[in-house]
């Protein structure tokens, strides 16, 4: 799940053995129900993909809750809408299929999800009647599935910032994660100016 460049910055800030146990712990390789129900009550997610040789570009993705869906533990399939034409996200998958998605549930829980894996295109897939719109699906087989720590999020119903957003005089806020017994002794200290 890590590459050197990763391993590299881990050894500088110390974070090594809890990126080793935050793999161990929390990555998975196929969809668990929570993940498909949590996945089932997005109305977006972001998607990242590279070209061919790699450059990288970012894409807002939205619909009705459900509109992605886990048809099994290993396949999450969404469907592609009229947009503006440029098939940037999507041209990228044609020639470079690997492929990062990201749900994030803002709100009184928020919450987030990281997807990366291997996507396909699908034109004629019969389930594209079964969606209103589609005009081809993606269909998405996981390699690195795991939750993401959701400090950052804001809270918008209220347009709150987080409450871990850094505040200048102010201590830094840990998130609860950091205590828990299975990551508190790999937790680094907060590395400082």
């Amino acid at each position: 799940m890590y590459h050197q460049g990763a391993r590299d910055l881990q050894d500088r800030f110390g974070s090594r053995a809890l990126a080793d146990r935050l793999e161990e712990k929390l990555r998975r390789e196929a969809f668990t129900e929570d993940d498909a129900a949590f996945i089932a009550g997005q109305g977006f997610f972001f998607l990242a993909t590279a070209d061919a040789e790699g450059r990288p570009d970012c894409s807002f993705k939205g619909g009705a809750p459900g509109f992605v869906r886990v048809l099994a533990p290993d396949l999450l399939v969404w469907p592609d809408y009229d947009g503006n034409g440029m098939f940037r996200s999507l041209g990228n998958l044609a020639v470079n299929p690997c492929v990062g998605l990201l749900f994030i549930a803002m709100g009184e829980a928020p919450k987030r999800l990281r997807v990366n894996g291997r996507a396909s295109l699908a034109f004629d897939d019969p389930r594209m009647a079964e969606t209103p719109g589609a005009q081809l699906l993606v269909k998405v087989t996981p390699t690195d599935i795991f939750p993401n720590c959701p400090r950052y999020i804001p809270r918008t119903e209220t347009l709150e910032l987080s409450e871990y957003v850094p505040a200048a005089g102010a201590p830094p806020v840990e998130p609860k994660w950091k205590s828990f017994e299975m990551f508190r002794d790999v937790v680094p200290p907060r590395a400082r100016p």
